[in-house]
């Protein structure tokens, strides 16, 4: 399944010869990047969705914290960041 993630924008760059406005955004302490163009208002420290790699809206920052914890709770988002594999295995440390 594909979601949006909700994550804030913690740096903003210009790449591929200034073309492309890219920024690093946090996912819960994941940094991944995202692009910008959908979005061009956005700025540093707004909370926006982002749905493969594009970030699609800005978002209230009490919204998408609710959101990625509801996400966390449901185990989509290691899935959608691919994250998965750098986890330890739940099942590990139950007793």
């Amino acid at each position: 399944m594909c979601l949006a993630i909700p994550g804030k924008i913690i740096s903003i760059e210009h790449q591929f010869d200034g073309l492309v406005r890219m920024a690093k955004v946090s996912f819960g302490g994941i940094i991944k990047e995202a692009s910008l163009e959908m979005i061009p208002q956005a700025k540093i420290d707004d909370y926006v969705l982002v749905h493969v790699g594009v970030a699609i809206s800005i978002v209230d920052e009490a919204e998408a914290k609710r959101t990625f914890q509801y996400l966390e709770e449901m185990g989509e988002v290691e899935d959608e960041l691919n994250i998965s594999d750098f986890l330890p295995d739940a099942k590990t440390y139950r007793t």
